[in-house]
Order: C-alpha cells, then sequence, then structure tokens
C-alpha cells in the first residue's frame, strides 16, 4: 500500500466538510447519499454496524437488521454531533480485529493524509465478510472542474484530495477486498441557488442512463474475503472496544454483549 503523507502538503481538517453539507449543494449530495444508503442497507446483516467520520445521523437508520449502531466522530470532524459518542483517528479505530461487521465511511479518504493506512485499519477491524461501504468524489466530473478556481480550491469540499474509482479499487486488492458494484450520481454542477439546481435535475436522469462516468459523486460496496479454512463454533464474552476508547458509558454497555459466532482455523 503506497504511503503518500510523506510527499504530499497537510491534509485540510474535515471540519468544513461537515459544515458544508448543510449548505443548499451540500445539502443535495446528502440527500442522494442517503438515498443510496437506503437502498444497500436494509439488505445486510450482523451484529455491529459502524459509521466511521461524522455525517447526517440517518446514515445507519437503514440498517434495521443490525441492532447495534456505533457513530464514531472523527478527531477532525470539528463540534462534536450528539449522535456520535465516540472519538478516534481514522487510522487508529477503537474496536477489536474482526469485531464489525459493516462499516459506513462517508467522504473520509478526502480528508486523511494517508488513505492506504485507514484502509488497512478498515480491514482489521472488519469480520470476514464484513462490508465496506464508502463514498467519494470522483476526480472526472463537472465538480472536479471548480478545483481550477483558485477560490473553490480552497473550500470544502473542493480542498479535499479526490480519489479515483480505479485507484480505490487498486487499493482494496492490495488488501484482498472485492468490489461489489459501484454507483456513480451527481451529474449537475455545484449551483448555489436551489432554484437553478430544480432546473437542472434532467441531467441526473440522463446521467445515470447515458452517461454515467462524469458523476460527481460515488458510492462503492466492497467485501472483505473469507480465508478459505474450515469454520469451528465458539461461543464467548466479546468486547468490540479496545481498551482506552473514548465511548460514553451507554455505548460501552451496549458494545459488552454475548454473542455465538464463527472461529476459523
Amino acid at each position: 500500500m503506497e504511503n503518500i503523507s510523506a510527499t504530499l502538503p497537510a491534509t485540510p481538517a474535515r471540519a468544513g466538510f461537515c459544515a458544508w453539507l448543510t449548505s443548499e449543494t451540500g445539502s443535495v449530495l446528502a440527500d442522494y447519499e442517503k438515498e443510496k444508503f437506503d437502498r444497500i442497507l436494509p439488505g445486510l446483516f450482523g451484529y455491529h454496524i459502524a459509521q466511521i467520520g461524522q455525517y447526517d445521523g440517518v446514515a445507519l437508520d437503514a440498517a434495521g437488521r443490525i441492532r447495534n449502531k456505533i457513530r464514531l466522530r472523527l478527531d477532525d470532524d470539528g463540534l462534536r454531533d450528539g449522535s456520535c459518542a465516540l472519538s478516534a483517528s481514522a487510522a487508529s479505530l477503537p474496536f477489536a480485529a474482526h469485531s464489525i461487521d459493516v462499516v459506513v465511511m462517508p467522504h473520509v479518504l478526502e480528508y486523511v493524509a494517508d488513505p492506504g493506512a485507514v484502509l488497512k485499519e478498515i480491514e482489521r477491524v472488519l469480520i470476514e465478510d464484513g462490508r465496506l461501504i464508502v463514498t467519494g468524489f470522483s476526480p472526472w466530473s463537472l465538480w472536479a472542474l471548480w478545483r481550477l478556481n483558485p477560490v473553490c480550491r480552497n473550500r470544502p469540499p473542493w480542498d479535499g484530495r479526490f480519489h479515483s474509482i480505479a485507484r480505490l479499487r487498486h487499493w482494496l486488492s492490495m488488501l484482498d477486498f472485492e468490489v461489489l458494484e459501484v454507483d456513480r450520481f451527481l451529474f449537475r454542477p455545484p449551483c448555489r441557488h436551489r432554484s437553478l439546481l430544480r432546473r437542472l435535475l434532467f441531467l441526473e436522469k440522463s446521467g445515470e442512463s447515458c452517461w454515467p462516468f462524469p458523476g460527481a459523486a460515488y458510492v462503492m460496496v466492497a467485501q472483505k474475503r473469507r480465508a478459505p479454512v474450515s469454520p469451528i463454533k465458539m461461543s464467548w464474552r466479546k468486547r468490540i472496544f479496545l481498551s482506552g476508547a473514548s465511548a460514553g458509558p451507554a455505548t460501552m454497555a451496549e458494545a459488552d454483549t454475548q454473542i455465538t459466532t464463527n472461529c476459523y482455523v
């Protein structure tokens, strides 16, 4: 996995992006991504689902078949959201290895110095066959053209690093993930006026069917591959949080559960 932290300048904090989501343009992105989560999450199941990075709290609401929903606020997300009981670094998650069934990671890789290290940490905490749902901005879209403007390039979301779908596929393949699906969306330019955004709505429908490549954003679903070995059923009391994690008492109480799972040797 390549380490780009030594060759690129410091990455902007993600706090600006979290605030931008409340703007007219940001709310359009949030609405589209909620639709994607609402389609993907109901089909998943397990014991624990974790949202990495502060975001709209509805991101996990659609995961009705997964009881324990954990929202983790990153250190550079800015002001604490009341829905997030945990705080940590994306490259050092406060979860035990092989303890999380599903990870939802909305626009985190754009605001970290070393995406490879973050993905490696996700691989560590996911169970075998666990799912990763990641959203990001494409560097090949109308939105990416706004980065040519010196004013825009220093403002969210253009101040982040846009990673192509091909690059993300490559990183995940190196960690032995299988990409299950990729959905591109958001074909309108990033206009600030709601009336203009409504008039350009036809671009979304035509873009999905005729020219999906230049979509400004994407959601990718990947699965951690299972080791081809024989299962042995075991039951034990399992704590999903590592010692010293910054978590509220209610969250820790929910996490300390009695489960029966498969141990592969």
